[in-house]
């Protein structure tokens, strides 16, 4: 069983629709003082999430980044304990210690989001090796940005993979910006060629398409669990917000020009749409419809966390480590 639903489109659909949806309520809850720290909104990239969580097991493993939310849902995570994370609260996933960059979700195969650029590229590669040294057909999925490309444990870590045949897949987020700087003054080369250095077949795909997706990681996936080895994508996509939530105004690095036409024509939410109502999979009243249950889920979620109580003190040193 898969998180997303087996490359479905309307059910591709509705879980981009849903991280959508929770991004704008997460942003909310920001302006209106009520979540602690910082957000990393996902708006925009929902259909690399989507379309390769979708191919996906609820057995098989991911690892995240700062910008997590949208891989956690599509993994199968519920908005209400998602929500109660973020705003710190007991009946979170992890308790509200995690909160929005932290957040793991062990039973659906999510290893935990991580705030350092590259941090989880190990924590997968290693999950990918515990998978086949316990005889599994899992797979594991590391989530990153081009930024990350710089972390020299990206290529350790990929090296080891090669040599031992290790079920991973490296999914490269490509949304253009490091923080604040165009990717091309930091990231020298050719990204894909990068992976085939070590004999590590690379696709790109149009992170805005989320059936070209899906298919990259089809293939992947089915190369890992047949015992190929590792795979490496270059999921080109574009984040509509800025780097966090409080990062409003971001003329000094991109074009407004730019941010509409990514929003526009290029919104993976309005491309899959428009595809499924030029195949008569889905008209206009079936999208109202699915947006008035997810927007519904998302009030009840928000409105749950809103009420559920914070974690007491003595559970201050519960689940700490170092």
């Amino acid at each position: 069983m898969t998180a997303a639903g087996n490359g479905s489109g309307l059910d591709m659909y509705r879980s981009m629709l849903r991280i959508r949806l929770f991004e704008e309520q997460v942003n909310e809850l920001y302006r209106g003082a009520k979540m602690p720290g910082l957000a990393h909104l996902y708006t925009g990239e929902e259909a690399v999430a989507v379309g390769v969580c979708s191919a996906l097991r609820d057995d098989d493993y991911i690892t995240s980044t700062h910008r997590g939310h949208g891989h956690c849902l599509a993994k199968g995570a519920s908005v209400d304990r998602m929500f109660a994370e973020l705003l710190g609260k007991e009946a979170g996933y992890c308790r509200g210690k995690g909160g929005s960059m932290h957040i793991a979700e062990q039973e659906k195969g999510n290893l935990g989001a991580n705030a350092i650029v590259g941090g989880s590229v190990g924590i997968a590669t290693g999950a990918a090796l515990s998978a086949k040294k316990r005889g599994t057909d899992q797979v594991a999925v590391c989530f990153f940005g081009e930024g990350a490309l710089g972390q020299g444990i990206v290529y350790e870590c990929m090296n080891m993979a090669a040599l031992w045949k290790l079920p991973v897949i490296y999914a490269c987020e490509n949304n253009l910006y490091n923080e604040y700087t165009h990717y091309l003054e930091t990231t020298a080369g050719d990204i894909g060629q990068r992976a085939l250095a070590f004999g590590i077949p690379f696709r790109e795909a149009d992170g805005q398409d989320v059936r070209d997706v899906y298919e990259a990681a089809r293939t992947a996936v089915e190369r890992a669990r047949t015992g190929e080895g590792p795979s490496f994508l270059v999921l080109r996509t574009y984040r509509q917000y800025g780097h966090h939530v409080g990062d409003i105004d971001r003329a000094y690095y991109r074009s407004k020009d730019e941010e509409r036409s990514w929003a526009g024509e290029r919104d993976p939410l309005k491309i899959l749409a428009q595809s499924l109502a030029a195949e008569g999979a889905a008209d206009a009243a079936e999208f109202s419809r699915m947006e008035e249950e997810v927007r519904t889920e998302i009030a009840d979620g928000v409105k749950f966390a809103l009420e559920a109580p914070y974690p007491g003190p003595e559970e201050v040193g519960m689940h700490v480590y170092a």
